[in-house]
């Protein structure tokens, strides 16, 4: 019996209910232990639930592979799909700055592979073509939760090449008083790589895993949505200047009828 359903003294009983028999205070500890073996079995079941949608979502992810391969085939057709995806994300592109846009312009495919038992974590692995910045072809990293639900995470050691590390950067600025300061640049993109600080509160592994990998056509796509958007706004303000610009056509004709009409009359 778990610790909410300790016996409840009779002292106890007494105080809530002022002049409580002991037949009332018998069974109000009997409903207070079958109240308990009821909500075991509550507990019982939602675990067994748990391990049921566990088993259909390991399934699921298994027949969604092949859609997955076919649709990075088909991106590969597209230039830039993934650095503009990214630009286009509201969360990640504030992690962007102007290098970062340059390397990201070299990424040619994205996976996300969540590890069998889902519980456990996942792995993003990003491809690049030959590029100015770093030697690797791949680069990865992966979340790992352990028994315990405590999260770690490990990845790919970025091989910068000479004066290109983007994790690394700092320059200077011209102060008013003419003296050069120092000053940090937002940390990078890259930065995400090597940082293992706080792998629960990893929001850039998440929103890439959960929000763009599932559908990351929309976010490529939201630049041609706007613009549609606004061509159809425009129409609608030009149609409405056209009505307002017939209104005062006819509304001058009709003066000038009736100015005629009038100048008839005293003649």
């Amino acid at each position: 019996m778990s610790a909410s359903a300790a016996k409840v003294s009779k002292k106890e009983l007494n105080s809530n209910h002022d002049g409580g028999d002991e037949t009332s205070e018998k069974e109000q500890q009997e409903a207070i232990e079958h109240i308990d073996e009821v909500q075991n079995e509550i507990d019982r079941l939602n675990e067994q639930a748990s391990e049921e949608i566990l088993k259909v979502e390991q399934k699921y992810n298994k027949l969604r592979q092949p859609f997955f391969q076919k649709r990075s085939e088909l991106i590969a057709k597209i230039p830039n799909f993934w650095v503009t995806t990214f630009v286009n994300h509201p969360q990640v592109s504030a992690l962007l700055g102007e290098e970062d846009e340059e390397a990201l312009h070299y990424l040619i495919r994205v996976e996300v592979t969540e590890f069998e038992d889902i519980k456990s974590g996942y792995r993003i692995d990003f491809y690049f073509d030959e590029n100015m910045y770093f030697e690797n072809k791949v680069l990865s990293k992966e979340i790992h939760l352990n028994e315990s639900g405590d999260p770690t995470s490990k990845s790919t050691e970025i091989k910068w090449k000479p004066g290109k590390d983007l994790t690394s950067r700092s320059g200077q600025t011209q102060g008013k008083a003419g003296k050069k300061r120092q000053h940090e640049e937002p940390e990078s993109f890259f930065t995400w790589f090597s940082d293992h600080a706080d792998s629960g509160a990893d929001e850039l592994g998440e929103v890439i895993k959960d929000d763009i990998w599932p559908n990351p056509l929309q976010y490529y796509l939201v630049p041609d949505m706007e613009d549609e958007e606004g061509e159809d706004e425009d129409e609608d303000e030009e149609g409405l200047d056209d009505i307002d610009e017939e209104g005062e056509d006819d509304g001058e004709e009709e003066e000038e009828e009736d100015d005629g009409e009038v100048c008839s009359q005293f003649i």
